[in-house]
C-alpha cells in the first residue's frame, strides 16, 4: 500500500475530518472511532474501483460514519441553528468539498472536518 497515492491520501484526508468533527462534537469515543475505520476500509474498495471518485470519499466517509451512529447512537451531528433536534445533511451527497448543511434553513454549517 503506498501511502503517497493520491488513493491512500484521499482515505487519510477523509479519516481526519471525520475525526475532526467527532472530536469537535465530543463523540470521538474508541467504538466510534471503530466506525470511522470500517467506513474507510469500505470506501478503499469502493475508490479501488472508481478511482475518479477520489474527490468524494470525504463525503461518502462522513454519510457512512452518520448512518452508522444513527443506527447505534442517534442523530448526528446535531444542528446547532434550529430548536428542534434534527441532524445536519452532507451536501452535496457526491460531490467534492462537502459541507454539513441544514435541511431545513438550507443553510450551509460548516466544512466537513470544520464543525469545530
Amino acid at each position: 500500500m503506498d501511502r503517497s497515492s493520491p488513493l491512500e491520501q484521499s482515505l487519510h484526508a477523509a479519516r481526519a475530518r471525520v475525526l475532526a468533527d467527532l472530536a469537535a462534537r465530543e463523540v470521538a469515543e474508541a467504538d466510534v472511532v471503530s466506525m470511522v475505520e470500517d467506513a474507510v476500509t469500505h470506501r478503499r474498495w469502493w475508490v479501488e474501483q472508481w478511482p475518479e471518485g477520489a474527490e468524494f470519499v470525504v463525503g461518502l466517509v462522513a454519510q457512512d460514519v452518520q448512518d452508522a451512529l444513527l443506527d447505534a447512537y442517534g442523530r448526528w451531528p446535531l444542528c446547532p441553528l434550529c430548536e428542534e433536534p434534527h441532524a445536519l445533511e452532507v451536501e452535496p451527497e457526491l460531490g467534492a468539498d462537502p459541507h454539513w448543511a441544514c435541511a431545513k434553513t438550507a443553510v450551509l454549517v460548516a466544512r466537513v472536518g470544520e464543525l469545530g
